[in-house]
């Protein structure tokens, strides 16, 4: 049962964006990686440093702090694996992006949209591949274990949604709720549902594990 343990860790410890579970599970199974605390520390530090940023000093604050803490952690991910997994780049960029619009522009919105924007883009990229017959889920984690073509394709479905249902909370959060909420919502909601969703696919990821995996245990 180990790899299907590893691939918790990997997700629940990339929280700032759900979708970095993706290439974090990759670089798990990578004998070149990081101290698993120190890569705990680099993917959750940007999260943890937007949170004390905006209770202390607001939003703007927090968000020129997370776009800061996210170059540095991609820059050390660089350097200590001299390479950066493409979907953490990736919501790296949309970071920037977004929170340079919302300092620039003064406007908060942008950096509430991203998870939105996010959550939605991993879900189309997951549900495209479906549609084309090919689980990237499955091309991102195989090297992890091995499972059932129909194994894989559930849960890719299922990751799928999942997204889909993120973004949904997301835009139902911050249209309702106040800025510090949705900070709060961020942290503390996405994780613990991130993390319930995560061992609720174990029975499937079981029952559809292929025979030659099991000497992995």
């Amino acid at each position: 049962m180990q790899p299907f343990f590893a691939v918790i860790v990997c997700i629940v410890s990339s929280p700032v964006d759900p979708g970095y579970m993706f290439a974090m599970s990759n670089s798990a199974s990578n004998t070149s990686a990081p101290n698993p605390l120190l890569k705990l520390a680099l993917e959750i530090g940007p999260l943890v440093l937007f949170f004390v940023a905006n209770a202390r000093a607001g939003i703007f604050w927090a968000t020129g702090v997370f776009m800061v803490a996210i170059l540095i952690s991609l820059s050390m991910t660089w350097m200590l694996e001299r390479r950066l997994p493409t979907l953490p780049l990736v919501t790296g960029l949309f970071v920037l992006v977004f929170g340079g619009l919302t300092l620039i522009l003064q406007d908060e919105l942008f950096i509430k949209l991203k998870p939105t924007i996010v959550n939605t883009l991993f879900a189309v990229i997951l549900l495209g591949g479906l549609w084309c017959g090919k689980s990237f889920l499955k091309s991102l984690m195989g090297s992890m274990f091995s499972m059932t073509d129909q194994g894989w394709r559930i849960l890719t479905f299922r990751w799928a949604l999942f997204f889909v249902v993120l973004a949904i909370l997301n835009e139902i959060v911050w249209r309702n709720t106040s800025t510090d909420n949705w900070v709060s919502f961020k942290v503390f909601g996405i994780m613990p549902l991130t993390l319930v969703f995560s061992i609720m696919q174990l029975p499937t990821m079981n029952r559809h594990r292929l025979p030659e995996d099991e000497g992995t245990d």
